[in-house]
């Protein structure tokens, strides 16, 4: 039944994406008040955060959207789903139905989005989704879209260059069989969540107190392929070896936040961690993380506890993971270390008008 019910949920919104697609913006307030419960609990990456409530959706989130870019249409690369089997570890409950999927949108934009000025441009949006499915509908929704991505392809940076590669579009899975609508085998499924948790509980085993700048008591070539590719946001960007991935994503970032024994309970809403075929996927939304420890991304340490808003897709290739897909809300990250982005976007924006240089 739970094998039966995913399916069923993965065509209503694989179903609900293409109709999105092809929806003028008269037809769109019909098409989201049919796939999403009433009371939808809508929520999506900084400066948007919360709506509930589909008018609300519609009025506050797609109708801006699709005015700002009229000839929007979604790409995914990965789409998948499951039942979520419960978790101690994860803080997840049995029974949940999820529905999962990264990739892109992609439109002209047409008028300002957000605050960030219209370009006329071709603009291309990275985002990661994770719905709650009830009744064959959308219950939930926690969406990340590269807010940061979209300011730099219009001309403004919010944040110092990355570490990691950024520009372009985030590459889908090289093997090009991300998009999961038929069943998979459930063997292939458990393997590829073993492998993640297995990689999980291994970042567990860092202490920054005693490890600092010293990664290896997380054992985590164990876990990756030596051809890994992991793909972050716009801000801290693309690695493509585990070298890199050390040096321009976890070594920083563990400087900044480097807990992993806090208590997460009661903390935030957890993703269901999925696995089906050679893919696995995961999430936190609002959840407590780790204190601000160090400096990050210029910002001195502040001493706070941070909450994060970060997913995961992985593929998995025989025994390892080969490619991670990683949205993270850095806008919200950031907020709470006081540190106000779409206020620097705003004064760019000024500054620019005046004739004045960037910040840089």
């Amino acid at each position: 039944m739970s094998t039966q019910l995913n399916q069923a949920n993965k065509e209503a919104v694989w179903d609900f994406w293409q109709r999105l697609n092809h929806a003028t913006l008269d037809e769109l307030p019909g098409l989201l008040r049919s796939a999403l419960h009433a009371d939808v609990d809508w929520n999506v990456s900084a400066p948007v955060d919360q709506v509930i409530g589909v008018e609300a959706v519609i009025a506050d989130f797609w109708l801006p959207l699709r005015r700002a870019f009229p000839d929007l249409k979604r790409a995914p690369y990965v789409f998948m789903g499951g039942i979520d089997a419960g978790s101690a570890l994860y803080a997840t409950a049995a029974g949940e139905e999820w529905v999962s999927g990264c990739g892109y949108f992609t439109g002209v934009f047409a008028e300002d989005w957000l605050g960030i000025p219209a370009t006329g441009r071709k603009t291309n949006i990275w985002f990661g989704v994770f719905y709650v499915m009830r009744e064959g509908k959308i219950a939930e929704t926690y969406l990340q879209v590269d807010v940061l991505a979209v300011m730099r392809q219009a001309g403004y940076q919010a944040l110092p260059p990355a570490f990691g590669a950024e520009g372009g579009k985030v590459p889908g899975p090289r093997a090009k069989d991300g998009i999961l609508l038929t069943e998979q085998d459930r063997m292939e499924s458990r393997k590829s969540q073993q492998l993640v948790q297995a990689m999980a509980r291994g970042m567990r085993r860092y202490l920054r107190d005693r490890d600092g700048g010293d990664l290896t008591s997380m054992e985590q070539l164990k876990y990756w392929h030596e051809d890994m590719k992991w793909y972050g946001p716009s801000g801290i960007g693309a690695c493509f070896s585990h070298e890199e991935y050390e040096d321009f994503h976890q070594r920083p970032w563990l400087h900044g936040f480097g807990d992993r024994h806090i208590s997460r309970e009661g903390s935030g809403r957890r993703m269901g961690r999925l696995g089906e075929g050679a893919y696995c996927c995961g999430g936190i939304w609002d959840t407590a993380y780790s204190h601000h420890h160090g400096e990050y991304a210029g910002i001195p340490a502040t001493g706070k506890l941070m909450t994060l808003r970060d997913f995961d897709w992985w593929k998995r290739e025989g025994e390892y993971l080969i490619e991670n897909w990683v949205p993270i809300d850095l806008i919200d990250l950031l907020r709470q270390m006081d540190v106000d982005l779409m206020e620097r976007l705003r004064l760019q924006i000024e500054a620019r008008r005046r004739g004045a240089p960037g910040l840089w």
